[in-house]
């Protein structure tokens, strides 16, 4: 496991453990999730584009292959 610092204006500091405590859950582990969940979301954008960029210029063949799944 890692460790790291973080510079962190006081104010905010003090609300992130304030989140934390109101979620029952200690400040690293808070942060954890929140990289975690912030991680997923990039991990599933960067899965996206590349089948956006797979596709690309196939539009009309994919719609075609649907009016022929729906029988049209």
């Amino acid at each position: 496991m890692s460790k790291f610092s973080v510079r962190l204006p006081n104010d905010k500091h003090d609300r992130l453990r304030a989140l934390a405590q109101s979620r029952g859950t200690t400040l690293n582990r808070l942060i954890d999730e929140m990289t975690t969940t912030m991680l997923v979301k990039h991990d599933a954008e960067t899965r996206f584009r590349q089948r956006a960029a797979n596709g690309e210029g196939k539009a009309a063949r994919g719609l075609a292959l649907l009016k022929k799944a729906v029988g049209k």
